[in-house]
């Protein structure tokens, strides 16, 4: 868990992914310490304190979204390897898995249902229990994801309620936490998904990634990005969705056997043609996402009723 999001002078939320690395002049939504960027080769661009790290940050106690750069539903390490045994055993053929190879971490996780039509009755793979192996379809994924979303959303407002009986540094906390995952909704909710082919004079390469703006000027960027490697570059877009940010991550994720750096450009992949109209088809069978009363609300950054009581 990182921190993403620092706040401006003007009490603005500002993403991480929006400044510029090193010291900035933005504070921690929950102490007002001053912010450093770390945007790194290694780890996931986050905002560190520039002195001392106040407790929810440093206790890594504030509210993230639920499967969006977190694939591995938070399982023990030993737990993890053993999905991992498992699927590459028996899930990757759809294969029934006998009740002596899956742990209780596992089962208390959700990763395995039993089916009793079986004889004997044995487990298989749950959908979230394919997120971690990068296995379920990106329709799949969104049908597992967003309602967590929401439901995180709900505990959040119904904790600002109930810290209003509380003492202010509770109230403060629980205001901050939901104002934050507001943000980080409203982050993903406002950006176009966009899948591109790129012809290079050594071979072809795919990007996956998110704009908020026209699409056309994402591409001039990524066109000059490149044309610091190679001489031509003619870039094709293969297909845009609207407020699907929550997908870029998992297609990292479900695709990382194919990415291929570019200098410090991460977001490529070299496919085959095989493999690239297959992503694309799946893509593509991703429903049309409408937002819901709520997920609007966000979007217009309209304050929720708790935080009016507050």
């Amino acid at each position: 868990m990182w921190l993403k999001f620092g706040v401006a002078p003007d009490g603005e939320l500002v993403c991480v992914e929006d400044v510029g690395s090193g010291k900035t002049e933005l504070l921690c939504p929950y102490c007002q310490g001053e912010l450093t960027a770390k945007k790194g080769k290694v780890k996931q661009h986050h905002f560190a304190h520039s002195s001392a790290t106040c407790l929810p940050i440093a206790s890594r106690n504030f509210p993230i979204l639920p499967l969006y750069d977190n694939f591995n539903i938070y399982l023990s390490r030993k737990d993890l390897a053993q999905l991992k045994l498992l699927w590459k055993e028996y899930g990757s053929i759809n294969y029934p898995i006998s009740p002596g190879l899956v742990t209780p971490g596992l089962l208390k996780a959700g990763m395995f249902h039993k089916n009793v039509y079986l004889a004997p009755p044995a487990y298989e793979f749950t959908n979230l229990g394919k997120i971690p192996v990068g296995a379920l379809e990106f329709s799949l994924f969104n049908e597992v994801q967003e309602p967590l979303l929401l439901k995180k959303l709900l505990k959040l407002e119904l904790a600002a309620k109930y810290a209003l009986h509380k003492n202010a540094l509770m109230k403060s906390y629980c205001l901050t936490d939901l104002t934050l995952y507001r943000a980080q909704l409203q982050r993903i909710l406002s950006c176009t998904l966009y899948f591109l082919e790129i012809q290079t004079p050594k071979r072809n390469l795919y990007k996956i990634g998110v704009t908020t703006r026209p699409i056309q000027q994402r591409l001039a960027e990524i066109e000059t990005n490149l044309l610091a490697y190679y001489e031509t570059v003619d870039i094709q877009v293969l297909g845009t969705w609207s407020h699907r940010g929550n997908v870029e991550l998992y297609f990292k994720h479900r695709y990382q056997d194919f990415n291929y750096r570019i200098g410090s450009l991460t977001e490529y992949f070299k496919f085959g043609v095989a493999d690239a109209n297959a992503a694309l088809h799946e893509l593509q069978q991703m429903k049309a996402k409408v937002l819901s009363p709520v997920e609007i609300d966000i979007l217009k950054d309209n304050i929720s009723l708790s935080q009016v009581a507050i």
